[in-house]
């Protein structure tokens, strides 16, 4: 292909346009990648729609639970509920991506872009989301005194705008770039194209940079010391069942780290130098986004069904006792300032 005379190939059915050549640019195309598009057509269909439909369970009984059975004006309920939602912003785009790894984006050129930007919208207020109520949670125990006269409504209205428009802010280079172009062996692809390969690889460099700080060192950060913080409250506490709260604790940090740390990793090496091009890398990224990706879809449980509200509506639902082998930690822990439980109510 020669530098002189590319030729970029875009859907017309939305931004209108049509081949065109352009003359003394850089090319456009980063990477042929064709053995790491052979991977992903390979490993990310299956593990997308599993990862969609047991996310659309799991999610969707979660909000049909809180809608029929809780009080939704509630700190914590409409943090749970955005929470959800989030999710399943994230969850309905799976299908698209799975069917693009294996075939090719058939969707056309407006639907890369919205399908990409919900996708991202999603994917960002999920993480944004979990890092607030990890901190709601600090403010319930360790200041559980100052945080009654607190934590208002208003404070989780300020709290879930802030978080949706800084995802749709974080979101609008993702629309700006992403467009259908056409590859000799693959079809047609849905990433970043349109525009010079500089611009699209400063973008892409400021993406990751947004990824590793806002969306994944600052959470951490917050998710360590507020957690850090309720442990240490929970041991100065007469609380009976204290080793099972920490263990939960200890579940939750645990998840967010195995989860979210290679693919960070992965994001990180892609932005020192070296061959931006590389096959193992780019392979090993399909493996982290997907174990990444896999932790949004499973969160809500954490925050919902450790708490006995959530057992005892799924119970009342399926007429069963589901709650039969919780009973006895319930009561013992009645007498306690603190319950594992409560920790998440």
């Amino acid at each position: 292909m020669s530098s002189n005379s590319v030729e970029i190939h875009l859907s017309n059915s939305t931004m209108g346009f049509s081949t065109t050549t352009y003359e003394d640019e850089t090319i456009v195309y980063m990477c042929s990648n064709d053995e790491s598009i052979k991977f992903g057509a390979a490993a990310v269909p299956f593990f997308y729609y599993t990862v969609f439909t047991l996310s659309l369970l799991g999610n969707g009984l979660i909000l049909f639970l809180l809608l029929k059975y809780e009080k939704i004006k509630t700190v914590t309920n409409l943090f749970i509920l955005n929470l959800v939602i989030s999710d399943l912003l994230f969850t309905i785009t799976l299908p698209f991506w799975a069917f693009y790894h294996s075939n090719e984006w058939v969707f056309g050129n407006g639907m890369c872009k919205v399908v990409s930007s919900v996708f991202f919208i999603g994917f960002f207020s999920c993480i944004l989301f979990l890092t607030v109520m990890t901190m709601d949670r600090y403010l319930a125990v360790v200041h559980a005194v100052s945080a009654a006269r607190t934590r208002k409504l208003i404070y989780v209205y300020v709290a879930s705008i802030a978080i949706w428009v800084i995802s749709f802010v974080s979101t609008v280079p993702k629309f700006v770039l992403y467009g259908t172009r056409k590859h000799d062996s693959a079809g047609i692809l849905c990433e970043e194209t349109g525009f010079s390969a500089d611009k699209i690889d400063t973008w892409r460099r400021l993406g990751y940079y947004q990824q590793l700080t806002m969306f994944f060192l600052f959470p951490l950060i917050v998710i360590l010391y507020c957690y850090t913080l309720i442990v240490v409250k929970l041991f100065n506490t007469k609380m009976h069942n204290k080793d099972k709260a920490v263990k939960l604790i200890s579940v939750i940090v645990l998840a967010f780290f195995i989860c979210w740390t290679p693919y960070n990793v992965v994001i990180f090496l892609r932005l020192s130098p070296g061959d931006p091009c590389n096959d193992y890398l780019n392979n090993a990224f399909y493996i982290c986004r997907n174990i990444a990706y896999f932790h949004c879809c499973i969160n809500p449980f954490f925050y919902t069904f450790v708490g006995t509200k959530f057992r005892r509506h799924l119970s009342a639902l399926l007429g069963t006792n589901c709650l039969s082998m919780f009973r006895r930690s319930s009561s013992s822990s009645r007498t306690s300032e603190y319950s594992p439980q409560t920790i998440y109510e």
